[in-house]
């Protein structure tokens, strides 16, 4: 959108209208010692000059930027089909909000019911929310949630949780008396299932889950159900998307509660964002479950309508009884989301599922038969393994990244056992030539 100042005659009608003197007495009630008196900026240019360094530094970003990326780890490079921008561009779409009057947004309404709808069928859930911030943010008030829910005041939460999302966790129960406790991984890179069967005990509010784990790794809902289903225990899970065309979804598992990022639903990377969470669970959890849930009715005309079914947030008619203070939800990209997972029906899913599958294990089996790599963890993957190599992790990524590739994380950066290993992650973007290219340049270090 342009941005065209107001002239110093709408400021002066705009101060005569409010009977203010100047833009100063704005802020009279600021004391005078905590004012500015002036911004250190550079000098200012014109339109044409600011376009003109715009468009530079976009062409610098442009020749800097790797040809290649193979970097996963909770942000993934997916196809977008063009019907997402096309219909999400729409000004309907595009310049809604928060359906505060919901009888007048009944397109807004709408889809955000189908979004809702599409969540439970992916993740053989029974009800979901409007949606969250993003994936991390879901799943910290899934752990609160959990508190609702059950007595306790551990959460247990895998190693093998992303990191970030472990910090948003840890912010969130901060001052509420929680205890975190880590469950380690195994050699397969899977939560270890008698560590967490010994330290699930009868204060154990939730556990938590990732599925496919940071690691990349698949993890064995059907075990850890079961061992979690026997306690008072919350049972709440993480998940990638798009591995839910392939894998079985952690309703069928016994998941109390199914979480995740919908970035890999159609929203591209946009420099870190914005994304958008998803949350669902039992339906006789929902008057626990933050944020609000759309609700599909009929008018008294008989008519197929839509309403804020439940709004459990302070604004609204709960105040002090309500179950967050999330404010808003990510509409427009759970709009794309919806529009991805309708364009791509269960068959697409599915089928984008097989080619991220196939693909990765391409490259895993390739890049693990080199000298001196070798797999870190022996479990089953979707889109992403983690390679172990002799060689210095940052020197091998910076001789990659000069050949116009990103060649994954440095996982040492995160955990320092994994010092010397590197998660990598394939999608359906990556073709058989990309696939070459990154293994040659591998052999070539």
């Amino acid at each position: 959108m342009n941005y065209t100042p107001h002239t110093e005659g709408d400021v002066k009608q705009m101060l005569e209208a409010i009977g203010v003197g100047s833009t100063e007495e704005l802020f009279h009630h600021v004391p005078a010692q905590l004012r500015l008196n002036a911004l250190d900026l550079p000098e200012g240019i014109s339109e044409m000059e600011a376009m003109a360094l715009v468009d530079g530094l976009a062409v610098q970003t442009r020749e800097e930027a790797p040809g290649l990326s193979f970097i996963g780890g909770g942000a993934y490079e997916h196809f977008v089909p063009s019907v997402i921008d096309a219909l999400i561009s729409r000004s309907e779409f595009y310049t809604a909000y928060t359906p505060y009057q919901p009888e007048v947004s009944q397109g807004t309404l709408r889809a955000i019911f189908e979004f809702q709808t599409m969540v439970c069928e992916l993740t053989g859930m029974e009800v979901a929310n409007a949606s969250m911030y993003d994936g991390s943010s879901s799943l910290a008030e899934a752990v609160l949630m959990s508190v609702r829910m059950t007595s306790g005041n551990r959460v247990l939460l895998p190693r093998s949780l992303h990191p970030f999302y472990r910090d948003v966790v840890r912010t969130y129960v901060h001052g509420i008396g929680l205890e975190i406790v880590e469950i380690p991984w195994t050699e397969a890179g899977t939560m270890d299932l008698e560590a967490l069967e010994q330290e699930l005990r009868e204060d154990t509010t939730v556990v938590v889950v990732q599925n496919p784990n940071f690691l990349g790794v698949l993890e064995p809902l059907g075990e850890i159900g079961s061992i979690v289903n026997k306690s008072k225990a919350a049972f709440v899970a993480a998940v990638n998307p798009i591995s839910l065309g392939v894998i079985g979804p952690p309703g069928d598992f016994g998941a109390d509660i199914v979480v995740g990022d919908g970035q890999p639903l159609g929203l591209p990377l946009s420099f870190g964002g914005p994304y958008v969470g998803f949350f669902a669970t039992r339906d006789k959890h929902v008057r626990r479950m933050p944020g609000r849930v759309c609700g599909e009715t009929t008018d008294v005309d008989g008519k197929r309508g839509f309403v804020l079914t439940l709004q459990t947030r302070e604004q609204h008619i709960r105040r002090d009884r309500a179950t967050s203070n999330i404010c808003t939800n990510q509409t427009l990209c759970a709009t794309a989301a919806t529009v991805y997972m309708a364009a791509l029906g269960p068959r697409g899913l599915e089928e984008v599922g097989m080619l991220n599958w196939n693909k990765s294990h391409r490259a895993r089996e390739a890049l693990s038969a080199l000298p001196e790599v070798t797999d870190r963890f022996t479990g089953d993957t979707f889109n992403e393994f983690v390679l172990k190599t002799e060689q210095s992790v940052p020197e091998v990524l910076e001789s990659l990244a000069s050949r116009g590739i990103a060649g994954g994380i440095d996982l040492g950066s995160f955990y320092p056992e994994l010092e010397g290993c590197i998660l990598t992650c394939v999608t359906e973007t990556k073709t058989e030539t990309d696939i070459n290219r990154l293994v040659d340049a591998w052999r070539e270090i």
